[in-house]
């Protein structure tokens, strides 16, 4: 189930939806930059530890601020250095803010780096910054130029960030789960609307020509094509058990795997199963059943296995066979079952092969424990 907002509906053990409310916290940000010039920075030099100058007020986030700038320091601690602070005009409690404040030359060019600053302005203080901004010996240095004449640039970069409100969000909308499957399996087993009839040893199975011509391009050519069987009668199955045959349609109407509740004989079934889909151009299915037979392979049934996975080309089940066969010093025991016997007298370059590729693996693991 999902509500609306696609979050996911509360459902109790009884399969029932609960009523239900939410809330949504969001928090807004505005950033934008504010640059401070100034000229003549030779002649600021002297004016004083803990005097300043200081940038128009410009507004970000619905707060007025402005740039400090103190070309002998903010105080004695700052000895031979500038700096630099930015201050909250509004005087608010709790205006949060990221900031950086960066010296750029009059070309652009950067002369400090200073990382970014998280800062919450509330009272006593209403700035924040940098005490060591530049050291004094530096940008006199650089003011000396007569290209840049004692110019260049405090760049603040600002980010006021909004305290955080949520919003209670009632009467959701419960949008129920996907239920074409389960109409479709309803309409199968009710046989509404069947226009086609299967004879499977004797047992008969409805369908929907079109639905199954839809799933299946064999079923789509057996039904629609120049070779189409008729409508009159009953189309006979071979080499298809019934069980299989509705394990087939019910994958066809559901896109699932038929839960039978007996487990004795899942191994075998999914074998014939896995054939069926692979004589009816069902890839999903056919991994499906790869995937299921790929958890089960036991020493009496390997050998068995590895012919299903050459014949309808299933590589992982066949990769897992001989990873099987190459584990624990199984390769005695499976040589002795009668199906590794039908294997060889049925399939002798199927079993050549295979026993060519087991034997290289196990060499390999050989000189690795040797070294």
């Amino acid at each position: 189930m999902a509500t609306a907002n696609n979050s996911p509906a509360v459902v109790n053990n009884h399969g029932h939806i609960l009523p239900a409310t939410s809330s949504r916290s969001s928090t807004e940000s505005f950033t934008a930059t504010h640059d401070f010039e100034v000229a003549s920075y030779p002649l600021l030099d002297g004016l004083g530890v803990g005097k300043y100058i200081n940038s128009c007020v410009f507004s970000v986030g619905g707060y007025d601020w402005t740039i400090k700038f103190y070309p002998d320091g903010s105080s004695v601690n700052c000895a031979g250095n500038t700096s630099s602070f930015l201050y909250c005009v509004n005087q608010q409690e709790g205006v949060r803010a990221k900031f950086t404040l960066n010296m750029l030359k009059k070309e652009g060019k950067v002369l400090t780096r200073h990382g970014s600053l998280n800062h919450t302005f509330s009272p006593p203080t209403y700035d924040f910054g940098y005490r060591k901004f530049v050291e004094k010996s530096r940008l006199l240095k650089s003011s000396s130029s007569k290209a840049n004449n004692g110019y260049f640039i405090i760049r603040c970069v600002l980010t006021v960030i909004r305290e955080p409100r949520t919003e209670v969000k009632r009467n959701l909308l419960v949008v129920p789960q996907p239920n074409l499957q389960d109409h479709l399996e309803q309409m199968w087993k009710e046989g509404q609307g069947a226009d086609v009839t299967f004879s499977v040893s004797g047992q008969l199975f409805s369908a929907h020509r079109y639905l199954l011509a839809a799933r299946s391009p064999v079923f789509k050519a057996e039904l629609f094509g120049p070779m189409k069987e008729s409508a009159a009668e009953s189309i006979k199955i071979y080499d298809v058990e019934p069980p299989i045959f509705e394990a087939l349609l019910h994958f066809i109407y559901t896109d699932s795997l038929q839960d039978d509740g007996d487990n004795k004989d899942e191994t075998e079934k999914m074998q014939h199963l896995l054939v069926a889909a692979d004589r009816y151009g069902l890839e999903r299915l056919r991994i499906m059943c790869e995937d299921r037979l790929c958890d089960s392979i036991e020493v009496e049934t390997v050998a068995t296995m590895l012919v299903l996975a050459e014949q309808h080309h299933c590589g992982d089940l066949k990769k897992a066979c001989i990873e099987f066969m190459t584990s624990q010093n199984r390769l005695g025991n499976i040589v002795a079952t009668d199906g590794f016997k039908h294997l060889m007298a049925s399939c002798p370059l199927l079993t050549k092969d295979i026993l060519d590729k087991v034997s290289c693996v196990l060499s390999g693991k050989s000189r690795l424990s040797r070294n």
